[in-house]
Parts: structure tokens; sequence; C-alpha cells
């Protein structure tokens, strides 16, 4: 449901992985700053399967014949399935690339020439500070796709700059999630806790704020940067 806040000539904005703890946040700030604010999930909003080419640029028809325009892209979605090197297969590895990689390639295929044409864009990736400090082998697919995706975000920023269109990404953190709960315990938390700067948990809030700012008017000077919002656990 729209916020009353929204209006027919709001911004839009669309937000893959807008079910999960992050992109929830991240699809109720947006709404409180006025964008009209749309989800791509395999849950709510615009149903589709990411790992999918066709799904995918099927969403994105959907979003072009519902609003005719997206303003804004957040890449909020992805699927963290694990193996080590010695148990990587390529159905597993092509699946998060395809997931947390490509799929935002053919959105941005899709949406790219009507922001080049208004001469406003912001596309925003959500990475990990993983990228920096890798924490275990098993990782090693999901840090690899989030590493594209800088390579990804650095490369569009360039290119797509004088379209008047900004591409940028923020680095969250072990945050206070529903699915991170799953995957951690209290123990695991605290003791990420006591290696940050800053001596608490990091809430999907945290990262809202972050997306919000790079979407607003206020961030139109930040382009292919990454903000590191881990509580000063990676300095750098």
């Amino acid at each position: 449901m729209n916020s009353a806040h929204e209006s027919s000539d709001a911004r839009v904005a669309i937000v893959t992985g807008g079910s999960g703890g992050i992109g929830g946040a991240i699809v109720s700030r947006l709404r409180s700053t006025g964008h009209r604010t749309d989800v791509i999930d395999r849950t709510g909003g615009i149903d589709c399967d990411l790992s999918s080419e066709e799904s995918t640029r099927e969403a994105a028809a959907q979003v072009m014949a519902k609003y005719g325009r997206c303003d804004v892209l957040v890449h909020s979605a992805a699927t963290f399935d694990l193996a080590d090197l010695l148990h990587l297969d390529s159905t597993l590895w092509r699946h998060v690339q395809a997931v947390n990689v490509e799929s935002v390639l053919w959105l941005a295929q899709a949406f790219v020439p009507g922001m080049a044409e208004r001469g406003f864009g912001r596309i925003i990736f959500v990475v990990s500070d993983t990228i920096w400090s890798p924490p275990g082998p098993a990782m090693l697919p999901y840090v690899a796709s989030k590493g594209a995706v800088i390579g990804v975000m650095r490369t569009l920023a360039v290119s797509l700059g004088d379209s008047g269109i900004s591409v940028s990404a923020v680095a969250p953190g072990l945050t206070d999630t529903p699915g991170s709960r799953t995957a951690n315990t209290e123990a695991d938390f605290d003791a990420v806790v006591g290696l940050q700067a800053l001596n608490r948990r990091l809430t999907p809030d945290d990262t809202a704020a972050a997306v919000a700012y790079l979407a607003s008017d206020e961030g139109a000077a930040m382009t292919g940067q990454v903000l590191c919002l881990d509580g000063g656990l990676i300095l750098r």
C-alpha cells in the first residue's frame, strides 16, 4: 500500500528484495520521503524470480506498465548460497551471480533510458562489508558476487554520469534482521559488536537512512562510492 505522502507525480522507487529485513526498511523509508515505491521480490509487490533473466525482464515491463518510469532503483535482493572452493559447483555459482549481479543489469537496461531522458536517476546497490573481510570460506560465492557488484557500480557511475544518473552502493555489516538471526546466535552478534568502533547492533534502519540520502537531492554529488555502514568494523 502506498503512503499518504506519495503523489502521482512523485518519483518512483523500485526495490528488489523489498520483502526482506533491510529491503523492507528501505521501502518504508523511501515511502516516508514521498517516493511511490514498489517491490520486486518472490513475495509481495511484483512477483519475480531474479535468478531468471526472463522473469526479471518481465518484472521490469510490469513496472513500466504500472508507473511508466523508474527514478530510483535499489538492488537489495541477495541469495546467500554457501559453498567453499572444494564444494562449489557451477549451478550454485551461477544462481548466486544471477540473483546478486545479473538481475540488476536487466532492470537497469529497462529503466536507464527513461532516467537519461528525464536527466535524473539513482541506482543504489546494497553490498556488504564482507568484501573487505570475508568471514569464512563458504561465503565465496556471495562475497565474489558483491565484489562484482562494486565493479558494475563503478563502471555505470562513469558511463551514466553525463545523463544525470548517479550510481552508488551501501555496505552494511552484520545487521539485526530475522534472516540474520536464523544464522547467528546472540553470542555471534555480541562478538561482532565487540569489534566495532560503535558499541551497538546495526539495524535495518541504518542502511535505509543511507539509501534515502543517496536517493535524495541532497545526495546529488555522490556517485561511484560505497558507504560502509558497519559501525566501524572495517576501517578503510
